[in-house]
């Protein structure tokens, strides 16, 4: 039996003493993440990253000596393996992009409250959680989506259940008609075709006749072996 996960380790860079130990107290709140430590200034959060890794760095972007930019492009530079959170007042957007391009994973405008935080973290935890190989565009596109807190899919459509039509398709190389898959994750062909057709749209499968019986040929699903 393999060990249970530890949880996600969180560098707080923050230098004004009660919000730091604000962001501590919340992101300890949260199941599944533990801080490993309180940085007050960009280079203190340098010199604790190169000597302690961490998962993920809630880091404010206004420092006493570097801008939190600056640290970020130091953190990228030195090869440190670490997701960023941006924490900042400012509402500039040239600054949110410039924070995008150097690879900043979520932006979180103060003052926050616990429960923006709280989902923020949520978010990427379930990133993080994500493992295996992308199927297509949709796999990866969903991953994104669970991180930027955004959604690919039309109304009315499950991840869940997507996921769950991928693997059969997965596990049935030959094809399957919407009916095969219904019976075999339980909800009705209507269902069934609207996700399969939303894997066809994003390219992960593809459609094609299945010829032999009388009348119009019945259509199969399935996903290209090469992908």
């Amino acid at each position: 039996m393999s060990a249970a996960p530890g949880p996600i380790t969180v560098l707080v860079v923050e230098d004004e003493e009660i919000t730091a130990e604000a962001n501590r107290i919340y992101v300890e709140r949260v199941p599944g993440f533990a801080v490993a430590g309180v940085a007050r200034s960009g280079g203190e959060a340098l010199r604790f990253l190169r000597g302690t890794p961490v998962d993920l760095v809630l880091l404010d972007l206004y420092l006493p000596d570097l801008h939190g930019l600056e640290v970020v492009r130091a953190i990228r530079a030195g090869g440190l393996m670490c997701d960023v959170i941006a924490v900042t007042s400012a509402r500039d957007l040239a600054m949110v992009r410039s924070a995008v391009s150097l690879g900043v994973s979520q932006y979180l405008l103060k003052p926050f409250t616990y429960p923006t935080l709280l989902e923020k973290l949520t978010r990427y935890a379930r990133f993080k959680e994500e493992a295996g190989v992308a199927v297509g565009q949709g796999d990866v596109d969903r991953v994104l989506g669970t991180l930027r807190g955004s959604s690919e899919l039309p109304k009315g459509l499950s991840g869940d259940t997507l996921d769950a039509v991928a693997a059969e398709l997965r596990g049935r190389p030959e094809g399957m008609a919407a009916q095969g898959v219904a019976d075999a994750i339980g909800v009705s062909r209507v269902t069934a075709r609207r996700y399969l057709e939303h894997l066809v749209e994003l390219g992960v499968a593809v459609r094609m006749p299945q010829y032999g019986g009388v009348g119009r040929p019945e259509l199969l699903y399935r996903i290209p072996m090469e992908r």
